[in-house]
């Protein structure tokens, strides 16, 4: 959501009549944007570190990710899904349209205790999807909207902010602030549906008694702070709508 207000920025829109100058508020939510970023990135640090940290921690039962993940599905009586293979880093997901559980190159293979928690998270929006969790059913149906959304909301604002500038009409800026808070709202239904996912999988690997003890605390750990990256995305796309609020407020004569 930052290059939307870089590119505001460097179009010298504001540097024109009484738009040259930000208010207060506006500033202040810019700031908090920034401060949101980089909290973003160190919390996304962090994750990316206690990942490293237990993909080295081999768990007792000696599974690997994919093994994890075909027991925990079977476990929950879920015979539709099947686990497969992707590339790239932390790409793990599940998809409910080819009904398959998606494991990374580091999840897929290994026996760690990083790849058996982020399996078993993955298994989790497999159970939901079986048990019809209202917030995944949502989230689905709001996707092809926000994908829409995103790519056009940036261009409808600063075409709105034009206009506002020549013939006071806001109608345009408010429409490109709803596309905006479409995908905040986007954010914050994701919320629910990852925490859930994760409960589901910690339960389950204690359950199963596929993990005890060390090996649980350091896989509750590694899903802590994967959710600590939706709730900080969450933030963010309310503080950029706020944002927009305040600028399309701050435009008027």
């Amino acid at each position: 959501m930052l290059q939307p207000l870089i590119f505001l920025l460097q179009t010298g829109y504001y540097a024109e009549t009484h738009a040259a100058r930000y208010d207060a508020a506006t500033m202040g939510m810019f700031a908090l944007i920034l401060l949101i970023g980089v909290v973003g990135y160190i919390v996304q640090a962090r994750l990316q570190s206690v990942f490293k940290k237990y993909s080295k921690v081999e768990f007792p039962g000696g599974l690997t990710g994919a093994e994890v993940a075909e027991k925990m599905l079977r476990d929950n009586r879920i015979h539709n899904v099947k686990v497969t293979h992707v590339k790239g880093h932390l790409t793990d997901h599940f998809n409910p349209q080819t009904m398959t559980v998606n494991l990374s190159d580091a999840v897929y293979s290994s026996r760690s205790v990083a790849a058996a928690a982020v399996a078993a998270h993955e298994c989790g929006h497999a159970v939901q999807h079986a048990r019809d969790y209202a917030p995944l059913r949502l989230r689905s149906q709001l996707v092809p909207v926000v994908q829409f959304a995103s790519s056009a909301a940036t261009w409808i604002i600063i075409l709105g902010l034009v206009i506002l500038a020549s013939t006071q009409n806001e109608i345009l800026c408010w429409i490109g602030v709803g596309m905006i808070a479409m995908s905040a709202l986007f954010s914050l239904v994701t919320l629910p549906v990852e925490y859930n996912a994760s409960a589901r999988a910690l339960e389950w690997l204690q359950t199963s008694h596929t993990m005890q003890g060390a090996q649980l605390a350091q896989a509750r750990e590694a899903l802590a702070w994967a959710a600590r990256t939706y709730l900080v995305a969450a933030l963010s796309a309310i503080a950029s709508v706020l944002y927009y609020v305040f600028l399309i407020l701050g435009r008027r004569d």
